[in-house]
């Protein structure tokens, strides 16, 4: 995957599922699209997401 960052497990990109939500996609086609990537993982993610861009200056 050239070096870009995946989920835990899978050949997932975390790039899929931030393009996923941008184009309006729930979390679940998401999931039901790529069944490798587990629900907790995704939701693990966004979580971090979040917590990094609270305190980011933009």
């Amino acid at each position: 995957m050239s070096g870009a960052p995946v989920f835990a497990g899978t050949r997932v990109p975390v790039q899929s599922l931030l393009d996923y939500l941008a184009g309006g996609h729930p979390l679940e086609e998401f999931l039901e699209d790529f069944p490798t990537v587990r629900r907790e993982q995704a939701l693990e993610l966004l979580q971090k997401l979040k917590e990094s861009l609270a305190t980011a200056q933009i």
